[in-house]
């Protein structure tokens, strides 16, 4: 299905100047479901293998936002001179494996540790590369723990980043955290999280979607409740 729903295109590496093959993936996919931290389930394909280009001459590894945007000198030298001392060389393939796209997202995250890149994009890797273990169906301790990652800076870029960011408002990230951690089982924290945004009635008005998508999952969490009550 890969080859149905991706396409290979040559872009210059913002670290190298070389010209490198990426795959990009198509827009036209099926939506199956979505889960309550926005993971989306397409149909028989999934485009996060292909979230992250990699440069197949020096291993420079980013999303395409930031592939293709202008960036600062001093990341680019940063990032230059630690990729020539790996001398790295990547074997392009036009379908990823498992761990192929998690390993793009690692070499990314690498990247930003390095420019000391914001919290919000290491969030966002990291809840990729869960959702990666989630639609493999194996290890879920994996999934637990870039689950937790996610959440945790997500915290963390709530404090020292100004919202919105990639799309989502700062109430939109107040429950995504929050969701991540009903999906790993913490129902306190996720109400703890839920609350800020439920006790805020501008919310309501401002942010409806994210109003009822709190309120629903707090519901959801009250029926969970009751039914271990009952057994």
């Amino acid at each position: 299905m890969a080859a149905e729903n991706t396409f290979v295109v040559e872009k210059t590496c913002p670290i190298c100047g070389k010209e490198t093959r990426v795959i990009k993936t198509r827009s036209r996919l099926v939506v199956e479901k979505r889960d309550e931290d926005l993971c989306v389930h397409y149909k028989g394909f999934s485009p996060y293998y292909y979230r992250i280009w990699v440069c197949e001459h020096c291993g420079f590894a980013a999303d395409e936002p930031t592939f293709t945007t202008h960036m600062p000198s001093k990341h680019r030298e940063k990032l230059s001179e630690f990729l020539k001392q790996k001398e790295l060389e990547i074997e392009f393939t036009e379908t990823r494996t498992l761990p192929d796209a998690v390993g793009s997202f690692i070499m990314a995250l690498v990247y930003l540790d390095i420019i000391n890149g914001p919290a919000s994009k290491k969030a966002s890797y990291n809840l990729n590369v869960a959702w990666l273990y989630r639609f493999a169906g194996i290890y879920p301790e994996k999934e637990s723990e870039y689950l937790n990652l996610a959440a945790e800076l997500f915290d963390e870029s709530l404090a020292k980043e100004r919202y919105p960011i990639g799309g989502l408002s700062d109430m939109a990230a107040i429950y995504l955290i929050g969701a991540i951690y009903y999906r790993l089982g913490n129902t306190e924290k996720c109400t703890q999280y839920l609350s800020k945004i439920i006790s805020d009635q501008s919310v309501r008005t401002s942010e409806p979607k994210v109003f009822d998508k709190a309120r629903d999952l707090w519901g959801d969490i009250r029926a969970d409740k009751k039914k271990s009550a009952k057994k």
